[in-house]
């Protein structure tokens, strides 16, 4: 495993950049694009997201970890498992099986914390497995691919994009720190920042994907068996990472989360590695495969989305028509997203949270509202 390189004119990959072939010419527009989006995105959305965190809940995920725990397994256990056993099951070559690994290896994306709002999910639970998992990610990467890659024996020597990681976790913590306050600050206006931010996070993410297709669009790969890969991998994240959830007896709010968590792979940084650890020549095969897991991340978000709402109008509505009297009640409550979880999660308080023996769960304790039905 070697150490970053990227500020080294010796690096084989640094070099292979003059000599681009004319799919991968634009790499550098690229970059540029992905960089400046993703930055302006990611800040928004943090910052956005972070008006929703209660200070005091975050640092019950930190108290009791189990929740992260628990998503840190399904990230680098669950994830690069996958992607070995995909790789070995689609007979991929050796350069091919790594583009998949590094993806499997790679922390969580931003891109989960704002499908997590949307679902209704734990988001102080959301935010703080996205920065454990990057952390993590400076040694459980390095620590992945040397276990999995052994059996195809590179020559290659997968470059680990340090200093990206570094850079992540600060567009990742510094604006949740600024959203936190503000809504210790002004909790009313924190909500406006949220409603707003979160809509126009919704439409930044289609921009870095259209932007991704559009100029990206001569370095697609048409390889059937690598576009099948990207359809199927994320679909079994989040399915996967929802049953050891379940299976670990998380409330069903959590089990959202870290199914969401487990799918949402962060695309920028497997870009990044692959373009610091590869040749030109090999990168034509294996860089249309981040883009394509990229786009379909997008597309199994918005549909879990879809479903997700669906599903809670309609339990709404048949609550409603069981309970006519209460309707009136129940419109003025739907207002509030918390209110809205708290009638979705009315079964949670049966969810046991593994850990040993202590004080009811600091979660439970600071929300008793969260197990009352919608029309009180």
């Amino acid at each position: 495993m070697r150490a970053n390189c990227s500020s080294s004119s010796a690096c084989p990959a640094n070099r292979s950049e003059e000599k681009l072939p004319a799919g991968l010419g634009a790499h550098g527009g690229l970059e540029l694009v992905f960089t400046v989006l993703s930055a302006v995105m990611v800040g928004l959305l943090m910052f956005s997201l972070g008006c929703s965190v209660d200070a005091r809940k975050l640092w019950c995920h930190i108290r009791r970890p189990w929740g992260i725990a628990v998503g840190l397994l399904c990230q680098f256990g669950l994830m690069p498992l996958t992607a070995y056993l995909l790789a070995l099951s689609f007979s991929l070559k050796p350069i091919q099986a790594v583009a998949v690994l590094i993806m499997g290896c790679c922390p969580g994306g931003t891109i989960s914390n704002i499908f997590t709002f949307w679902v209704d999910g734990d988001m102080d639970l959301s935010i703080s497995m996205t920065a454990c998992s990057t952390v993590a990610a400076l040694g459980m990467m390095p620590l992945c691919l040397y276990l999995y890659t052994r059996s195809w024996n590179l020559e290659q020597n997968i470059t680990i994009p340090y200093q990206n990681i570094g850079i992540t976790l600060v567009c990742l913590t510094v604006p949740v720190a600024f959203g936190v306050y503000v809504n210790y600050r002004w909790p009313k206006q924190s909500k406006v920042i949220l409603k707003i931010g979160a809509i126009v996070g919704g439409v930044l993410l289609l921009v870095v994907a259209v932007a991704g297709v559009v100029l990206a669009k001569e370095s697609w790969n048409a390889d059937i068996t690598l576009l099948t890969i990207s359809f199927v991998f994320p679909l079994i994240g989040h399915v996967t990472g929802f049953l050891l959830a379940l299976f670990t007896q998380q409330s069903w709010q959590r089990c959202r989360t870290i199914s969401l968590e487990t799918g949402a792979q962060n695309i920028q940084m497997c870009i990044t590695m692959l373009q610091l650890s590869f040749t030109a020549e090999h990168l034509v095969q294996m860089f249309s495969f981040p883009l394509a897991y990229g786009l379909f991340q997008l597309l199994d978000g918005f549909l879990i989305v879809a479903a997700y709402q669906t599903y809670k109008r309609r339990l709404k509505n048949k609550h409603r028509t069981k309970n006519p009297a209460c309707a009136e009640g129940c419109h003025k409550k739907s207002a509030s997203s918390r209110e809205t979880s708290a009638f979705l999660e009315v079964n949670e308080e049966g969810a046991v949270t593994p850990g040993p023996p202590g004080p009811m769960d600091c979660h439970r304790a600071l929300e008793p509202a969260d197990h009352l039905t919608l029309c009180e």
